[in-house]
């Protein structure tokens, strides 16, 4: 057993020393293999080339087919014959990959203009799989032989197969720029490309003009070619991602679904969808549809339905519920599902055998300078042909010229005729052996003048070839002409739009632009409706209920404002907020909304006390602010356009005051203050000069003991004060009643106050297009025309605006644009007899 041993080592020492060992780095020897194989991937596999667009199995695939003649005007063959002769004869790998890609060519949903002619289940936009390929049918297109167009000519170079037993073309003659035409995707080692669909007519157009004019800027380039043309249509959303690609080889354009929005008979709405983006998969779209409606992202929506056919075609129909708003559900469907979806641009391709970023310039470039190698090796295979033609012909003509003898030499010749031939009338030996290769009785019917045409012509196509090869220009020409030609073949309308506009879903996007009313409670209860809910009623009717209170809690605030607008927020302590109108919630009408501490971040002994609406921070607009105590104070809006998320201070309170009134200004008007006692002041905005965010402000009106503000507004041209007590009672005055005095006076009498009509609770700057909104303790909204209340003097108490319950006090107006809709069950109450009462100033 150890003598075995032994001799097995000494065997395997020796068998070392026979052999040469070579030290090799690992590291290096594993980077430089993957090397080998991420470009054997890039190049061979997974990468288009610039010139003919196709990757290797989709030229394999074209060329197999154009071998066994299965174009457009033979019968159909079977699938499973064009992908055994693909894998058997050029491309070494599994069947299923030449038949997907096989597949894909035929699909009209994928390819702009398919390049195979499918008969049978070549799969769908829904994502369903083809059939085998056994069942299948497949021929090339019609489009597909300008692919092929003089490949017998000499127009490519052939490499040899993966078992070097046939041939194959390295590129295909292509006419048209495959490349663009029906783009490309693809994911290498390490890098990957996504080329959109082009429009043929719009590309050719395109090409012709880079050929006059090499020159030519991107920007002039986009005048012939719009942008991406998908086979599934749809609409691409501007142009700065088109332009960027076009440019630099990469940029992202978004599509988005063709919709319309519909008004069914019953009064509800549906969206229809007639066009999707590019290879999005109708199913799993309308599934993540109903997932996001299970999951409450997405509300409104009733049913879908799928009435897509190949009669109709794409047409998706999304039922929507009673009374919701169709373009809100529409722009969440646009954010949050396929409906609107990104094309990431990658124009990568094979280049010079290698893998290139390219613009749109360097493609045509690349396609242009294709065109011309093949247009110049055709025309030199054709010359060639010709010249060699033309010198059989040469043989032939001294043959007519001397039929007798030539055919007495053929006669009596046995294996020295084609020697004999040459020796006598200076024959070549293709001349020679063309004249031996016909038959006697050919020979005797040869026509000289038929022959002697045939040779002019050659002789004429010898010197435009000639001329075509040796002036670029001439040969530039020949090929505009042949583009012009397949593009008035294959060219059609282009499928997908352009349109200009936002493309991005923002949440405002989300939300309609309409007039809400916001509501707050003395507990710091919010919520927004539209302000539609309140119907107008006529003055002395008992309102609708607009929201359910806790107990001891009731509304303090309402404001109407656009669902887009800014609300700056100013609270009793002189902070200021903002938010969007929208990023209130809403609420139904009777529900007490959302605490205001959820949305802002206040103190505990804070509360909002008064709001403004802005659209943005202009300048030479000021916020001028109102305290309770009479103390006034103007700020630039700008000084508030950075707004922490903590808040700013807005305006410098003493211990005693807060903040109870906030208007947007220009610095040129008239400000009227109203107080708890119906005292009112008026004077000019100039008089209180800007100050800083942090100022407490000047004096706008003296008081007299417990009176203090409850109300101020800029006046305008036309307009009256409106008032209204705590009792429900109201009237307007004419604003020129109260004249113009200097800021601080004590003002003048504007309401008498009575026990029956209680103290001031508000005062506003209305005229006849304004209704008034005004909100009670216990939660009540009634909108009244400002038009059914009457106008009297200074010193007058008005009459009954708003019937109120015991113990209940009206807390809050504001006014509003008019609504023309009244209320049908309206609780309209009799006016009751105003009462003149004067009363010394």
């Amino acid at each position: 057993m150890a003598k075995n041993k032994k001799y097995e080592d000494t065997h395997f020492e020796e068998y070392l020393e026979s052999q040469t060992i070579v030290d090799v780095d690992i590291e290096q020897r594993m980077r430089d293999a993957f090397i080998d194989y991420a470009m054997s991937v890039i190049v061979s596999r997974a990468l288009p080339d610039v010139r003919d667009g196709l990757k290797p199995v989709h030229r394999r695939i074209l060329y197999a087919m154009y071998e066994e003649h299965l174009t457009n005007d033979k019968p159909f063959f079977k699938s499973a014959t064009t992908v055994g002769n693909v894998i058997g004869r050029y491309h070494p790998h599994g069947d299923a990959s030449a038949y997907d890609a096989l597949v894909r060519m035929a699909q009209d949903f994928s390819l702009r203009y398919p390049l195979i002619d499918g008969h049978g289940n070549f799969g769908s936009v829904d994502g369903d799989p083809p059939a085998a390929y056994r069942y299948t049918e497949a021929r090339m297109s019609k489009i597909a032989n300008a692919l092929l167009e003089n490949i017998d000519k000499n127009t490519v170079d052939f490499v040899p197969n993966f078992d070097e037993k046939r041939k194959e073309p390295s590129v295909l003659p292509t006419r048209i720029p495959t490349l663009l035409v029906n783009g490309s995707s693809g994911i290498a080692v390490g890098m990957a490309t996504n080329i959109p669909p082009h429009n043929l007519t719009e590309v050719l157009n395109g090409v012709i003009a880079q050929i006059e004019d090499p020159l030519i800027s991107v920007e002039d380039l986009m005048e012939y070619i719009k942008g991406p043309d998908f086979p599934t249509k749809a609409l691409i959303m501007g142009r700065s991602g088109i332009r960027s690609a076009y440019a630099t080889g990469k940029g992202k354009v978004i599509v988005r679904a063709k919709t319309e929005i519909v008004e069914n008979r019953d009064g509800t709405s549906s969206i229809i969808v007639t066009e999707l983006p590019y290879q999005v998969n109708k199913k799993m779209l309308v599934e993540s549809i109903a997932a996001l409606v299970k999951d409450k992202k997405i509300e409104g929506l009733h049913d879908i339905d799928d009435h897509s056919s190949d009669r109709v075609g794409i047409r998706l129909e999304i039922s929507l519920k009673r009374d919701v708003n169709a373009q809100v559900v529409l722009n969440k469907l646009f954010k949050f599902t396929r409906l609107q979806d990104s094309f990431s641009i990658n124009m990568l391709a094979i280049c010079d055998g290698k893998p290139k970023i390219l613009g749109l310039k360097d493609i045509l470039a690349n396609f242009i300078s294709f065109q011309e190698d093949i247009v110049r090796r055709r025309t030199k295979y054709d010359l060639d042909k010709a010249l060699a033609r033309m010198h059989i012909l040469e043989g032939l003509k001294i043959a007519i010229a001397n039929i007798d003898e030539v055919i007495e030499i053929i006669r009596n010749s046995y294996d020295d005729a084609k020697e004999r031939l040459m020796a006598r009338f200076g024959f070549s030996d293709i001349q020679a052996q063309s004249v031996l290769d016909m038959k006697l009785s050919q020979l005797q019917r040869l026509n000289s003048e038929k022959i002697e045409n045939e040779y002019n012509d050659l002789s004429a196509k010898v010197e435009e070839y000639k001329g075509l090869l040796a002036d670029e220009h001439k040969l530039l020409e020949q090929i505009k002409k042949e583009l012009i030609e397949i593009r008035d073949k294959y060219g059609d309308e282009r499928l997908t739009s352009i349109e200009n506009g936002i493309v991005d879903i923002e949440d405002e996007d989300l939300i309609p632009v309409e007039e809400c009313v916001v509501t707050m409670t003395h507990f710091g209860y919010v919520k927004r409706l539209p302000s539609s809910t309140y119907k107008s009623q006529h003055r002395g009717g008992r309102g609708i209920s607009g929201l359910s209170t806790r107990d001891e809690d009731f509304v303090e605030n309402i404001f109407v404002t656009s669902s887009h607008n800014y609300i700056l927020f100013f609270t009793n302590k002189g902070r200021m907020y903002k938010l969007k109108t929208y990023q209130i919630p809403e609420a139904g009408r009777q529900a007490k909304g959302s605490a205001i501490v959820n949305l802002l971040p206040i103190e505990k002994d804070e509360k909002i006390t008064a709001v403004i609406p802005i659209k943005e921070f202009e300048e030479n607009k000021y916020l001028t602010m109102l305290t309770k105590r009479g103390v006034i104070k103007k700020t630039d809006l700008t000084d508030y356009d950075t707004i922490r998320k903590g808040g700013l201070i807005a305006i410098g309170l003493r211990e005693d005051d807060e903040l109870i009134h906030v208007e947007l200004t220009d610095g040129d008007n008239n400000i009227i203050v109203g107080t708890k006692k119906g005292i009112c002041i008026r004077f000019k905005e100039s008089d209180v000069r800007p100050m800083g965010r942090g100022a407490s402000g000047v004096k706008a009106i003296t008081l007299n003991g417990d009176d203090f503000v409850v109300g101020a507004g800029c006046c305008k041209e036309g307009a009256d004060i409106l008032t209204i007590t705590e009792n429900g009672y109201g009237k307007k005055t004419d604003l020129e009643e109260f004249k113009i005095q200097n800021r601080g006076g004590k003002g003048l009498f504007g309401y008498k106050i009575t026990e029956k009509t209680g103290d001031v609770a508000g005062i506003g700057i209305v005229n006849d297009d304004n209704d008034v909104m005004i909100i009670t303790s216990d939660g009540v909204i009634i909108r009244t025309a400002v038009d059914e209340i009457s106008k009297f003097g200074r010193t007058t108490q008005g009459v009954r605006v708003m019937r109120l319950a015991d113990g209940v006090k009206v807390v809050s107006i504001t006014t509003t644009d008019k609504e023309e809709e009244s209320d049908e069950n309206t609780d309209a109450e009799t006016e009751e007899n105003p009462q003149e009462v004067t009363t010394e100033e």
